[in-house]
């Protein structure tokens, strides 16, 4: 199968492409490089030819002869959705249609959606996919608008799958450390403290980055009618935490590392989600990490490469510093087009 995988470059991308690869699949990457210096240690064995292309810029022609598409390559992480949701929007939102469009006219019939668990928001109870969305941020809201206006792409020729991953985790060589597990182990190993500015209650769903890996493999390699048009949240029903219990899981990996709770914190996002769905339908499917296993793996990736806090808080691993240093040194124009050279 020939696969065109947006976002090669960045945290998940980078664990996926490789994998295909040892499917024995053909692989093309698109990727516009905005995270080109995040290289934290040399952890694949394999990497693709990648077109240096933004989303908002794919036309039919760079997708030719391809049979599906894994859709990866979006702004991330909620701080910068809430600095620039203007763009936030153009591209997650607008950009994301606009690729299925262009794959549906190329003749692409799979088109894998990277959607997420924070649709859900805040929710009672546990979550599943029937449940009611409930976006809190501009991040969120794209997802689910993006949900939302594929569906009607959907027919005989085309179609399209939404996998909602829960929080992901783990070492990748593109590494980030603006995600929660990643950056407590950051801090446990950089300082030697965890100081929680919250209490810790709020649930969260979590996943590894080579588990989503997984599912995307299984989806894309699944009979098309287990698949078409389906949301399927990623993710084990076992791996919902409170926070609290990842920081102990991070503490467990990082003996002697101090960790401290706070009050209730101001971010009330708290869900709970069932995972039943993916595994029935997709029965070669399950995690095959947790937090503890994802933070020992952290541990011993920063003990090999000696992980100093410059590297830990530097922009190369937290997407909102990179952003903003681009458009501060004017690499990047106010909608995140790179600038002539």
């Amino acid at each position: 199968m020939k696969i065109v995988v947006t976002g090669t470059e960045g945290y998940l991308g980078c664990l996926l492409a490789p994998e295909l690869l040892r499917r024995g699949h053909s692989v093309l990457g698109i990727d516009t490089g905005y995270y080109k210096n995040g290289w934290l240690y040399n952890g694949v064995d394999a990497s693709v030819e990648t077109l240096a292309k933004d989303i908002r810029h794919i036309e039919p022609h760079d997708l030719a002869g391809a049979d599906a598409i894994v859709h990866m390559a979006e702004l991330s992480n909620d701080p910068l959705g809430e600095l620039i949701p203007d763009v936030t929007y153009v591209v997650n939102h607008k950009g994301s249609v606009r690729l299925a469009e262009m794959a549906k006219r190329a003749g692409v019939q799979r088109f894998v959606y990277m959607s997420s668990c924070s649709v859900y928001g805040v929710a009672e109870g546990v979550v599943d996919e029937e449940s009611p969305v409930n976006p809190q941020t501009a991040y969120a809201e794209c997802k689910a608008m993006v949900e939302r206006d594929l569906a009607p792409l959907a027919d005989d020729e085309f179609s399209p799958t939404y996998l909602r991953n829960a929080t992901a985790y783990g070492a990748s060589p593109r590494q980030r450390f603006d995600i929660v597990l990643n950056n407590l182990a950051g801090l446990a190993y950089t300082t030697g403290k965890i100081a929680m500015t919250s209490d810790g209650t709020p649930w969260r769903p979590l996943v590894h980055g080579l588990d989503i890996a997984k599912a995307i493999v299984n989806v894309l390699e699944a009979p098309r009618e287990a698949v078409h048009n389906e949301k399927f949240n990623v993710g084990d029903s076992a791996q919902n935490y409170r926070v609290r219990d990842i920081a102990e899981a991070v503490q467990r990996a990082f003996p002697g590392c101090e960790l401290t709770f706070g009050a209730n914190g101001g971010d009330n996002r708290s869900y709970k989600v069932n995972f039943d769905k993916i595994h029935s339908a997709l029965p070669g499917f399950s995690c095959d990490w947790d937090a503890d296993k994802g933070a020992q793996q952290l541990a011993e990736v920063f003990r090999k490469i000696d992980l100093d806090e410059a590297t830990f808080t530097g922009r190369g691993h937290t997407r909102l510093k990179q952003l903003e240093h681009l458009i501060r040194t004017q690499q990047l124009d106010a909608d995140l087009f790179w600038r002539g050279a």
